[in-house]
Order: C-alpha cells, then structure tokens, then sequence
C-alpha cells in the first residue's frame, strides 16, 4: 500500500514495515496499520507505535477503534471516520502474535489470563499476566504465584 505524502512525512517505519491499511481519524489524521505494529495519532501531530504483540485487545464499534496495550498499558480510544479495512487487519494482525492464551486459577485465589505472544518479526515469545478485576498486579506474592503458573504451562507446552 502506498502512503500519501501527508502520512509519510510524520510517520517514521521501521526497515522492511510496510503499511497495510490506513484510516482517516475525525481530528484530521490517520491510524495506519503495518506489517509489524498500528500506529496511532497524537496529540502532537506525530504517531504512537505500538508492535502488534503489545496489544492486548482491539475492538471495533460505533465508529470508535478502542486498543487495550498488554500488562495494565494505557487504552487508546480513535474516531476513525471511514475505517475501511483497518478492524479486520488490527485483529487479523494482533491474532496472528498469540502463541497461547490461558486462564489459570492462582493457588492463593483468584485467576490470571496468560498470554504468550510472539512478535510480528519473529523471536522469543514474550509473557504477560492479565489479572482478574480486584486483584492487584503489583503485589509481589500475586507475581509470584503467577510465575509458578508460567513456569507450569511452560513445562507443559516446551514454550
């Protein structure tokens, strides 16, 4: 896909990204979507990347792409006004990082989603803990538990 000249000059790619699709936003600018990562417009009039591994969920809705960054990140809501075919490739794109997605019970109560997720570029697969509502990520003995959790399905999987 060729990009016009107006995302270009504020889009920096990295060697051998390649853009897939593009939406314009309701502020003026666009979401672009690449082989490796989506990026997002800022305030700033430059973008936000985010590798498609880093995105925990994506949804499509009433005209609004919402992102949820993996690991507690932020969530980025955008006004797209005709998104052509930017939905389908942000979950085409995300779906294609997930290794393995598991819910496990922590043996102190309560239960994490596991996701093991590998980069569009290829490499190791990288780890991420989603806890479940009122369980707090930060405490170290949550961690931990849920390390052992890891260790476990990593055994069991040869991940």
């Amino acid at each position: 896909m060729r990009l016009s000249r107006q995302i270009r000059d504020r889009l920096t790619l990295e060697k051998g990204e390649r853009a897939l699709a593009t939406a314009p936003t309701r502020g003026g600018s666009y979401v672009v979507a690449t082989s490796t990562a989506l990026h997002l417009p800022t305030p700033s009039g430059t973008f936000t990347r985010l590798p498609w591994e880093r995105i925990d969920q994506a949804s499509w809705k009433d005209g609004w792409l919402h992102v949820h960054e993996t690991a507690g990140g932020p969530e980025h809501h955008v006004r797209l006004v005709e998104p052509g075919s930017v939905p389908e490739t942000v979950r085409e794109r995300v779906t294609a990082t997930v290794v393995i997605s598991r819910d496990a019970r922590l043996p102190g109560g309560g239960t994490v989603r596991i996701a093991g997720r590998r980069p569009a570029t290829g490499g190791d697969v990288r780890w991420s803990f989603v806890f479940a509502p009122g369980l707090d990520p930060s405490d170290p003995g949550l961690r931990a538990q849920a390390e052992q959790v890891l260790q476990d399905l990593r055994r069991q999987t040869g991940l």
